[in-house]
């Protein structure tokens, strides 16, 4: 295990590179990105720390951060650290209600915020809170309301960091720095039910860095990154703190809806990502293929088909390409791959970890293919993210990668429940003793409330077991897998799959209104509004023929037999999904009750 607390990380990194840039960001006012060394990251670490210390804020104090990725965000966290204080991140789209929960059940006093519409939540929340005190504003843009006297700019909070007194409180604290320290608690977006706080401790991250520095040697301090995810997801936190641990220079992309411009202006060589981004690129890459000519469409799709024998026939198991596919790969590679990934933002890519919900075959198959080196892998909040992952090469298409060193996995032969131990493991959810008891096996395993199974090293999974449906017929349907493969068509931005004690499956899905309207227009179909079109019968047509095609391969009491088309998209505002993306099950058969009922009547 790294033998040193997070609250050292950032400035030993800066004895060893100092004035290399660690951070780079986009200025809101020029759109230039803007760079900070190494050595501004540590002194302003340091700076941040004392202020906190000056600010009266404790060890194992609790300290909330409801921000979308910004610079600021990584001070906070490292100076917390120093403090032997603890984080407690928010997602930036939550609603007052969600933060006024997690500040209640944190007990948190104070909290930093990022933009406007994260202070006037958090305002809201601060006017009759018992547990809020103070807001800490890092956007200097923010207008305060007049009546808030208890709020000041993260510009003004680093001058009280000047002190002696606070710079020996950092410094007492750091000494007595361990990894039994508490770092974060995370609070799962929570599908069903109340959110529960997962507690990671520093020794959870430390380990963490361990096992991925054995996995992952590829990692070098040459890369760039893109912190591109919410840092309030383990996902993107995890990757970034071993982003940072490696010396790799993070990019920060403050707003999700700026990635496509973000990518070709960083070119990253690594960015962990979620399936929907790698899902909307396959679909967006096979409607331009489909609007090339003859002889073009033939060429690329050649160019994918050798692609796939170069890189999954051969190079996968480990057998050296014959020469003439080896030339004609290289061929493609650097032409029509190239051209691609160069449209991307990615040609520098050498890993991109995919992870956070699954990924079909057919879109990992693809990526493979046109040379797009993603890695798959499965993890948890609670198991500091990384249980498993697909080695860059010897990789099972399919499989949810092969299991990360020390990381213990057992399959529970009651349920198929894929169970993990090992010291990345949480402690418990915070203040939940009755949940941590339902949580752990007899002999300290954690329940990840996911089916799978476990061929030797190598681990596939099937269905969240809470999802499982079991239909009025006695069988049992996983509808992730169904959603999973009507997720890569262009026709489809969303759905939901319903059959809990019904007699067949069915569905409600929300097009993609773009595509949808295109071919409306190439197919002269007038409409009025989104709610015409949906239920205009040649569209209904069109979706039914897509649907039939991606489950022809599926069990006729897996199949889609009916379906409604929603005009309006599940969303987070709409609490139709949660902040990491996932479907509210209860939510959205609640909402759409009636059309649900009316898709079942005989």
């Amino acid at each position: 295990m790294i033998n040193y607390h997070y609250a050292e990380l950032i400035h030993r990194q800066a004895e060893k590179y100092g004035t290399r840039t660690a951070l780079k960001y986009r200025d809101d006012e020029s759109g230039k990105w803007l760079k900070i060394s190494w050595r501004s990251f540590s002194e302003t670490i340091m700076l941040t720390a004392k202020a906190m210390a000056e600010f009266g804020i404790e060890k194992r104090e609790n300290i909330g951060i409801y921000s979308q990725n910004m610079p600021q965000c990584l001070f906070t966290d490292f100076a917390a650290y120093a403090n032997r204080a603890v984080m407690v991140p928010m997602y930036p789209t939550s609603s007052p209600a969600q933060i006024e929960y997690i500040i209640n059940d944190a007990s948190i006093h104070t909290l930093f915020v990022g933009e406007q519409l994260q202070y006037n939540n958090a305002y809201k929340v601060l006017k009759d809170s018992s547990e809020l005190k103070r807001l800490i504003i890092f956007d200097k843009k923010v207008i305060i309301n007049p009546e808030d006297k208890a709020s000041i700019y993260f510009d003004d909070f680093l001058s009280l960091g000047e002190t002696a007194d606070a710079e020996t409180t950092v410094k007492i604290r750091m000494n007595a720095a361990s990894p039994k320290d508490l770092a974060t608690i995370i609070y799962t977006s929570g599908t069903t039910g109340e959110p529960k706080g997962v507690m990671l401790h520093h020794s959870n991250f430390l380990e963490a860095m361990r096992i991925h520095d054995i996995r992952l040697p590829i990692i070098t301090d040459k890369e760039t990154s893109i912190c591109f995810l919410p840092l309030t997801h383990i996902f993107e936190k995890a990757w970034t703190y071993l982003c940072l641990h490696k010396g790799v220079k993070v990019a920060i992309n403050k707003d999700p809806k700026m990635i496509q411009q973000t990518l070709p202006e960083v070119c990253p060589s690594m960015m962990c990502n979620v399936p929907r981004f790698w899902e909307k690129v396959y679909a967006g890459v096979h409607e331009k293929i489909e609007s090339f000519p003859g002889f073009l469409q033939k060429l690329t799709q050649r160019a994918i088909r050798v692609g796939h024998r170069h890189n999954l026939e051969y190079k996968n198991k480990g057998i050296k390409p014959p020469l003439g596919l080896r030339l004609q790969f290289f061929f493609y590679d650097k032409t029509i791959f190239m051209l691609l990934k160069k449209v991307l933002g990615i040609q520098k890519g050498r890993l991109f970890p995919t992870a956070g919900a699954p990924l079909s075959d057919e879109v990992n198959v693809f990526l493979q293919s046109v040379n797009i080196p993603i890695v798959y892998g499965y993890g948890l909040s609670e198991t500091t993210a990384t249980v498993s992952f697909c080695p860059t090469e010897g990789f099972v298409i399919g499989s949810i990668g092969n299991l990360m060193p020390d990381v213990q996995v057992r399959i529970d032969e009651s349920n198929n429940e894929i169970l993990v131990k090992g010291a990345t493991i949480t402690t418990g959810y915070y203040k939940k003793p009755e949940e941590n008891a339902k949580a752990f096996t007899e002999d300290g395993f954690f329940r990840t409330g996911d089916a799978g199974k476990l061929e030797g090293e190598v681990l596939y999974f099937t269905e969240r077991i809470k999802d499982l449906y079991k239909t009025s017929n006695g069988k049992y349907i996983a509808p992730q897998a169904i959603e999973m493969l009507m997720g890569n068509d262009k026709y489809i931005a969303q759905i939901a799959v319903i059959g809990d004690k019904r007699k067949f499956v069915g569905a409600l899905i929300v097009p993609d209104f773009d595509a949808l309207e295109a071919y409306a227009n190439r197919k002269g179909i007038s409409f009025g509004s989104r709610e015409e079109m949906v239920s205009d019968t040649k569209i209904q047509k069109l979706i039914e023929a897509h649907v039939e095609e991606h489950q022809k391969d599926l069990a006729s009491y897996e199949k889609i037999k009916r379906f409604v088309l929603l005009a309006e998209p599940f969303t987070m505002e709409g609490r139709e999904l949660t902040d990491t993306l996932k479907l509210r099950r209860p939510v959205i058969l609640e909402k759409y009750a009636e059309q649900i009922e009316e898709m079942y009547k005989e």
